[in-house]
């Protein structure tokens, strides 16, 4: 595989630093990565409204993007047969620490207040905030978004949604829960924009020609994207980092980005 192939050549390289042994991991008997290799199935929690990340084609059935590809990926490495659970920016939380998937491969955000809960992978992706809106709306620029009047919407349990509900001082931030999907309430006339990073806002002005994008003046939010496992499995979260260093060091994390158009936001 792949993935032990690169461990020399990285711990010659004085680069294995992730798989160092501390006292508390040489202590651990259990992990997923035993329990994942041993089953051959690892449950990767997606969210399926993602464009670019995680977004079922509705023509398909099948779910397409950046992480959708690499979950591909991972499962090989594994040896593992891929299992899909639907989850969303609302629910993953739970998800993981009810144990309903091993790891959570959606693009997202690692904050500070989501590592209280849970535990995130180095990042693959770098992003901020974006505005989409309607090319004959009233908002033409980012500062017409906090203006008294407008309705912007932003996905429940998201990053965005806490910043922009302390960032707008006078427009109306409309928390859209799944299955609602923001873009939805744009098309319907519900909402005035959407906000959003930019996976979705490259995808959403390419497949619509009604859509444009909008830039702050300075970026806001810079978030970094990463793969998000339960706390307390430290040998499982080595060997995610292990896996998110070999993508980028052999390629295919360049490849998947490029294909899906994200090569801007490779976290380096």
């Amino acid at each position: 595989m792949r993935i032990a192939r690169l461990v020399a050549t990285l711990a010659a390289a004085g680069t294995i630093g992730a798989l160092t042994v501390t006292a508390a991991e040489a202590q651990q008997t259990q992990s997923r990565l035993y329990d994942v290799t041993k089953n051959k199935k690892v449950r990767v929690c997606q969210f399926p409204l993602y464009y670019s990340i995680s977004f079922r084609n509705p023509k398909t059935g099948e779910i397409e993007g950046i992480d959708a590809d690499l979950a591909k990926e991972f499962a090989k490495e594994l040896g593992a047969q891929l299992e899909i659970v639907e989850s969303s920016f609302g629910s993953f939380i739970a998800d993981l620490q009810a144990g309903k998937c091993e790891i959570g491969m959606f693009g997202v955000g690692a904050t500070l207040k989501r590592a209280q809960a849970v535990a995130f992978s180095k990042p693959y992706l770098l992003t901020n905030l974006y505005a989409v809106t309607r090319k004959d709306s009233k908002i033409k620029k980012w500062s017409d978004v906090d203006q008294k009047g407008v309705k912007a919407a932003v996905s429940l349990g998201s990053y965005m949604e806490p910043f922009m509900k302390g960032y707008a001082k006078n427009a109306e931030i409309v928390s859209v829960a799944p299955p609602g999907t923001r873009e939805a309430e744009l098309v319907a006339g519900r909402v005035d924009v959407i906000i959003t990073d930019f996976p979705t806002a490259i995808k959403v002005t390419d497949e619509f020609d009604w859509a444009v994008y909008l830039l702050p003046d300075e970026k806001l939010a810079i978030t970094p994207y990463a793969y998000v496992v339960p706390q307390g499995d430290q040998i499982w979260l080595n060997y995610v980092n292990l896996f998110v260093d070999t993508i980028k060091l052999d390629g295919r994390l360049a490849k998947y980005a490029k294909k899906h158009k994200l090569d801007p936001i490779v976290a380096p």
